[in-house]
């Protein structure tokens, strides 16, 4: 069976990273789909694809060449601009797009999105939440992932920055009013948007995620297992036996004596034809065998106890957590990742403008070099005595680009420790 995994992102760099890691874990292109609003972020990326022949239903795709790392672009290059009932103009890839695409849904009484995402199983209530946060300028991810790698698939997309989205439908019940989505509504203007954007990120601050600490436990337990014994075997052995024993026998002898008497009465009477027999008798030995019992081989199992040390080692995901101020500069001097945009973006287009990459290629590795100067692992050591163990912990989610976003890392590095320009 297959389960629908959806995650919502405030950012489209957000869902890129998302979609990048959801395919280097093996999660197929042809199972993701990405919609996003037609913001400016959405629009710079059609900007710099190659204008594609237009599609049936009057969409006109966009090849977005370069955008993402590595193995989101495929995605990206399946890009159709199309508008949705109730949020407008939006950009989507993907399944999802290819059933907008069909009117399979559009112009059903619940609206296309709705549709479209009830008939593969999401909840109406959810589906709802989910296209109420695109019309306000959010973006969506979907992938139809197998049942026992559903778990994985939510796992990726709340590490690469998945929004609760009931927790924030609830705010915007609590706050506007709100019950479902409006297919009905009129779309979010820019200024709107902004405001929803700086909403999510004040109670993003305020704690809005929730974000787990993690520790493993050792458990000890105990099964049976085979520890050898005895195997008993009964062999039945011969041996000579020599015993004496007197046996009794009968010959039987014939004497003839010359005699000379007088005939008597007796001898008379035996003076008439007749037969004597005389039988001569022995004895013979007979063995007879006899068993008996006369040893017993007893086997037994005596049962103890002993005890064992169990050494092993177990991890802890601890959560660090980076101080942030509402005017871009906290107490500890500790700068929003927000407010050294600009900078990054002046730096992208002097050193990597001409590589054929946009802006949102560099963005994780700008984030990467602000992160990782903040970071306590790094704090006594400089550039050069951190670039190994650096390039290895940004390979391990990032395989092969290293060399592409080095120099966007070191700027972003130096910048916040403050030795950049």
């Amino acid at each position: 069976m297959a389960k629908t995994v959806v995650g919502v992102f405030d950012t489209l760099s957000e869902a890129q990273g998302a979609v990048a890691e959801l395919i280097t874990s093996g999660f197929s292109r042809d199972d993701i789909s990405l919609v996003s609003g037609d913001s400016d972020e959405a629009k710079s990326l059609r900007n710099e694809t190659d204008a594609g022949a237009p599609a049936k239903g009057g969409a006109v795709p966009r090849a977005a060449a370069g955008a993402g790392i590595g193995a989101a672009a495929g995605i990206l290059a399946s890009l159709v601009a199309m508008a949705i009932p109730g949020v407008g103009p939006v950009l989507a890839a993907g399944p999802l797009a290819a059933t907008l695409l069909g009117g399979a849904a559009v112009g059903a009484a619940t609206g296309g999105l709705i549709g479209a995402m009830t008939n593969v199983g999401i909840p109406e209530e959810h589906a709802h939440h989910y296209a109420e946060a695109l019309r306000r300028g959010s973006v969506l991810v979907m992938v139809n992932a197998p049942d026992d790698r559903a778990q994985q698939a939510a796992d990726v997309m709340n590490r690469a920055g998945a929004i609760d989205v009931v927790r924030r439908a609830a705010r915007w019940e609590k706050t506007e009013g709100y019950k479902r989505f409006d297919i009905n509504a009129a779309p979010l203007g820019r200024e709107q948007r902004e405001r929803e954007r700086e909403t999510n990120v004040r109670h993003y601050n305020q704690g809005e995620r929730v974000i787990p600490v993690v520790e493993e436990e050792v458990r000890v337990g105990k099964r049976e297992v085979e520890r050898g014994g005895v195997r008993v075997y009964t062999l039945v052995t011969e041996k000579p036996v020599n015993e004496q024993v007197r046996l009794r026998e009968e010959k039987v002898q014939v004497e003839r004596r010359p005699v000379d008497r007088p005939v008597t009465n007796a001898d008379m009477g035996a003076m008439r034809e007749g037969t004597v027999e005389v039988t001569a008798r022995a004895e013979e030995a007979v063995v007879a065998k006899q068993a008996r019992v006369v040893e017993e081989v007893v086997v037994s199992k005596q049962a103890g106890e002993r005890v064992e040390t169990v050494t092993d080692t177990v991890r802890r995901a601890d959560v660090r957590v980076e101080p942030i101020a509402s005017t871009g500069t906290s107490v500890t001097g500790v700068r929003q990742f927000e407010t050294l945009d600009p900078e990054f973006r002046r730096n992208y287009e002097t050193t990597f403008a001409r590589t054929g990459q946009n802006y949102d290629y560099y963005v994780p590795a700008y984030r990467y070099g602000y992160t990782t100067a903040y970071d306590p692992r790094f704090s006594n050591r400089d550039w050069d005595a951190a670039n190994d163990d650096l390039q290895r912990d940004w390979e391990s989610s990032h395989p092969g680009t290293w060399q592409n976003v080095k120099s966007a890392i070191h700027y972003a590095w130096d910048r916040v420790r403050g030795r950049a320009a």
